[in-house]
């Protein structure tokens, strides 16, 4: 019987790690541990909970059902499962996730030398997406490529930056701006929402999987185990990153005036405090995380789709990998706006299922609580979509707008709770199958 060595484990782990860590886990963290200045403690911590523990929560609930989202939205039926599903691996594929990567690190890594005109962008979107193609085509070979290889030198230059976060800031810390006054948790909480790391959980739970069956793995229980145990590596590298970040942030108001994202204040703090060979470790780190996730993301996209529609991997992975390209060069400023709503709409999906899929032991009939929770989520969250978006519905927006937590987008939470409870007790309460 196979088995992963302690050197094959701790790569798998250091992919794991390179796959989530993207533009959105790089780049938000600085502007939010600005924001939340003195509040720092309960803001990171609530980041903590949606960029990291949720993220592998829903790894452990993927491996516990032995499969990928299919497995996971099996209750809620084949059709509403492969339209979340879909919804899902489109954001963070063609959409969203993989556009960010390749124009993050442009405008972090890139522009401080290049200039940001829209042919820079374009030439080195084109090289950054031909990059990743290249790898997307071996998708076997993501341990040795990623784990191996990129990971090593993407850890030494985060820690060379974080420890310079902590031990070089820009200036004292701020005092808290916005929600972070009253809120500092709950907006720490929906910050983490942009890190799109608990949707990312549900495409990479499955890359993960086939790359430790990849070695001659097989056996289920040990490949449940190795995911769990890569996730746990790769949840407290995160974590380490984020809270640096973070700190990074709070201490450089004195250069954040004009900044429109996290990545011009991050940018800005390697310069003040490294110049130009700062700005070069700035560049590694930047494209490094953003080219081993986009990679990721094409081949679980690939993978998913070319199973649902029944075309060659190669041929999937090729179309979405132009489909980034386009959408890239749109900007990152404009691509985190354009997110904002479809990720305040879709998380609240991805959270309920994840709880009630670690939860399956209590429902007799799974069917019975899946499928009504969900419904009553996905209303409710798009609800919370909408006014992210500002798109009003008249009498409805203000019914959902009355709702408790509904002022910070979370006005999902009351009423899948109550479903949640309604429906337990009616699948306990009823006797036998009832579903189709």
């Amino acid at each position: 019987m196979a088995r992963l060595n302690h050197s094959d484990l701790l790569a798998l782990g250091f992919m794991t790690f390179a796959l989530f860590l993207g533009a959105g886990n790089i780049i938000f963290p600085p502007l939010a541990g600005l924001q939340a200045g003195a509040h720092l403690l309960p803001a990171a911590i609530g980041f903590l909970i949606t960029a990291v523990g949720l993220p592998l929560l829903t790894v452990v609930a993927l491996a516990r059902v032995g499969g990928g989202m299919p497995a996971l939205t099996a209750p809620l039926g084949q059709r509403a499962g492969t339209a979340l599903a879909v919804a899902v691996y489109l954001v963070i594929g063609p959409l969203f996730a993989t556009p960010r990567a390749a124009v993050a690190s442009f405008e972090i890594g890139i522009s401080p030398f290049s200039g940001e005109g829209t042919l820079a962008l374009s030439v080195y979107s084109g090289v950054f997406f031909l990059v990743v193609w290249a790898l997307v085509l071996f998708p076997g070979r993501l341990i040795d490529m990623v784990g191996k290889l990129i990971t090593p030198v993407l850890i030494v230059a985060l820690i060379l930056l974080g420890a310079a976060g902590l031990h070089l800031p820009a200036g004292p810390v701020a005092l808290p701006q916005g929600d972070y006054v009253a809120q500092p948790l709950l907006k720490g909480f929906l910050e983490g929402y942009l890190t799109m790391d608990a949707l990312g959980a549900l495409v990479f739970g499955i890359v993960i999987a086939t790359a430790v069956r990849d070695r001659g793995v097989f056996e289920r229980r040990l490949v449940t185990r190795y995911s769990v145990i890569a996730v746990l590596i790769a949840a407290t590298a995160l974590a380490l990153v984020y809270l640096s970040l973070f700190y990074l942030g709070a201490g450089s108001a004195v250069l954040a005036q004009g900044a429109s994202n996290g990545g011009e204040l991050l940018t800005r703090y390697v310069q003040h405090t490294f110049g130009t060979s700062g700005l070069l470790l700035l560049a590694v780190v930047i494209v490094l995380a953003c080219l081993t996730t986009a990679v990721g993301l094409m081949t679980a996209c690939g993978e998913y789709f070319g199973e649902l529609l029944g075309q060659p991997y190669r041929r999937v992975a090729t179309l979405f990998v132009l489909m980034s390209l386009l959408i890239s060069n749109v900007g990152l400023t404009q691509l985190i706006q354009f997110s904002i709503p479809v990720l305040m709409g879709l998380y609240p999906l991805a959270i309920m299922l994840v709880v009630l899929s670690l939860a399956d032991g209590l429902w007799r009939v799974p069917e019975r609580v899946f499928r009504p929770v969900m419904t009553v989520t996905c209303v409710f969250g798009a609800a919370d979509g909408l006014n992210a978006a500002g798109i009003g519905l008249g009498v409805t927006t203000r019914l959902f707008q009355s709702l408790p937590l509904a002022d910070v987008t979370m006005g999902w939470v009351l009423p899948a709770a109550f479903t949640l409870v309604v429906a337990a007790v009616l699948d306990r309460w009823r006797d036998g199958p009832d579903v189709g």
